[in-house]
């Protein structure tokens, strides 16, 4: 198929790169020179703006870092039309950023008014997840889209799953990424606890895992350094899934319990656990990186 990608940060460069290797004709755009060029190297085409890069295209893909920027992108901002009243036709466009369900539930509705199909497809995985083609893909919007877009995104996922109508898929997402938070704060608090006490991480670490204590952020992404070969925590916590991005998903979270009158006291702990840590200059970071607001004072 012929796909416009927009936005190469540490997510979709991996995902642009997987479409390409499945053999569809991808055209790229993002602002950053440089992530372009890598993709060209691969194969894939380069669009000038993200008007150019969108024509002609049968699906439009996005990953990019907030809901204002999904909102600029399509509806406009200062002035300029968006993309949703420049493309040609009548392309599925599938957002994989996590946004609000609220900013999901317009842009859909104003890709209806234009006839055009529009999918929130968060993503769940991480960069590994991105590279390795293993993706989850948590869509929502009307099950006729969900079984066109199916075929593309299996080039970028193992896990499709189709969560409802427009905003189900970012619920989901946001949901998800409060529950990852906690664990991780979690993890890395049980960690620093044992460590202060004397314990050798890595004996720790593997005893919680064959245990009850056991869960993703433990045995896969290990928070303290040097415990898991090629975690982010062992590259000095760079790239990966950012603090401030994980900040702003909790953020979400608080939102969406504020306006559905719900209690998620472990979620507000969390958010403010990661919204202190990128405070403290930590945002570029990994989110793993947490570890570190336990090791103070060491």
């Amino acid at each position: 198929m012929k796909i416009a990608f927009i936005g190469l940060g540490n997510m979709g460069a991996p995902m642009a790169s997987n479409l390409v290797k499945a053999g569809h004709s991808v055209t790229v755009f993002d602002l950053m020179e440089s992530a372009m060029q890598a993709l060209e190297s691969e194969g894939a085409s380069r669009g000038a703006n993200a008007v150019e890069a969108a024509r002609g295209a049968e699906v439009i893909i996005s990953m990019l870092p907030a809901g204002a920027h999904v909102k600029g992108l399509y509806l406009g901002r200062g002035g300029e039309p968006g993309l949703l009243d420049a493309v040609e036709g009548q392309p599925l466009v599938i957002d994989a950023s996590t946004i609000s369900p609220d900013d999901a539930r317009a842009a859909a509705a104003a890709a209806a008014e234009r006839g055009i199909t529009w999918l929130d497809a968060p993503v769940s995985g991480g960069v590994g997840g991105a590279k390795a083609g293993t993706l989850t893909f948590i869509v929502g919007g009307p099950a006729a889209g969900f079984e066109k877009a199916k075929p593309v995104l299996e080039a970028m996922g193992k896990n499709i799953f189709h969560a409802g109508d427009h905003g189900a898929g970012q619920v989901a997402k946001i949901c998800n990424n409060m529950l990852l938070g906690i664990l991780m704060s979690g993890t890395a608090e049980a960690l620093a606890l044992g460590v202060k006490n004397g314990m050798d991480p890595a004996v720790l670490s593997e005893i919680m895992k064959q245990s009850s204590g056991g869960n993703w952020a433990l045995n896969v992404y290990n928070p303290w350094p040097g415990v898991m070969e090629g975690s982010a925590a062992s590259r000095d916590y760079q790239g990966g899934f950012l603090t401030d991005l994980m900040a702003k998903d909790l953020g979400l979270a608080w939102e969406l319990a504020l306006g559905s009158k719900s209690s998620v006291p472990m979620g507000s702990q969390a958010r403010n656990l990661f919204a202190l840590h990128s405070a403290q200059g930590s945002g570029a970071l990994d989110f793993s990186s947490i570890q570190n607001l336990y090791r103070a004072g060491e």
